[in-house]
């Protein structure tokens, strides 16, 4: 099957069960790049002198790589798979559950203009943390939330900040706080999708999954 052929059937069955808003994705800021740490090219990427990196999963990668994209000081992105034991898994192989990899956005940002505290504000305002294994209706270890730790300090400031976000949830967040690991960047057809569709899901935060 031809990339956009997938992108066509991916886009439609991600309106037919989260019910998208078909709304005009806004611009990704127009300089934010797409090879962050050389993700490209490497499946333990470096951020480049000056800049950080920093690693979230939040469900379906599509929307939560918009909001990153969006968000002043992010100088790049990508989407990927991490976490899991198959070296160099496809979207196919992840989505049967078994590899252990999550849909993880990989960002690289300078942290003169964003701090690392505003991308976990952003990553949480996307998604329901308390949510396990799973984000609206997808459903596996695929779509779990957790955060990926690129540099020391950052496990102290995420800690606080999942903390603080506790308050906003009666039931205990799920999220893990990990090293980073190996990232393996997903297929074309996944990267910067809202822009390349011009739509967009709305974010899980608030999808009603039960008790």
């Amino acid at each position: 099957m031809k990339p956009l052929a997938k992108l066509s059937i991916a886009f439609t069955f991600c309106a037919a069960l989260m019910g998208c808003a078909v709304v005009q994705a806004k611009p990704g800021g127009g300089k934010v790049g797409i090879n962050p740490g050389n993700a490209l090219n490497t499946s333990n990427p470096k951020p480049k002198a000056g800049l950080a990196l920093a690693g979230f999963s939040a469900g379906c990668f599509w929307g939560v790589e918009t909001a990153f994209r969006e968000t002043p000081g992010v100088t790049a992105t990508t989407v990927g798979y991490t976490g899991g034991t198959t070296k160099n898994p496809n979207y196919e192989q992840v989505l049967t559950h078994t590899t252990g990899h999550v849909e993880t956005v990989l960002v690289e940002f300078d942290p003169k203009k964003v701090s690392y505290k505003k991308l976990l504000d952003t990553f949480w305002a996307w998604h329901n943390p308390t949510a396990v294994n799973r984000q609206g209706p997808d459903i596996g270890d695929s779509y779990r939330s957790a955060i990926w730790l690129y540099a020391p300090d950052q496990l102290k400031v995420a800690q606080a900040s999942r903390d603080e976000e506790q308050k906003n949830w009666k039931k205990p967040i799920s999220t893990t706080l990990r090293k980073a690991e190996p990232f393996w960047v997903a297929e074309e057809y996944h990267q910067q999708y809202d822009a390349k569709t011009g739509h967009r899901c709305a974010p899980p935060r608030n999808y009603p999954i039960g008790d």
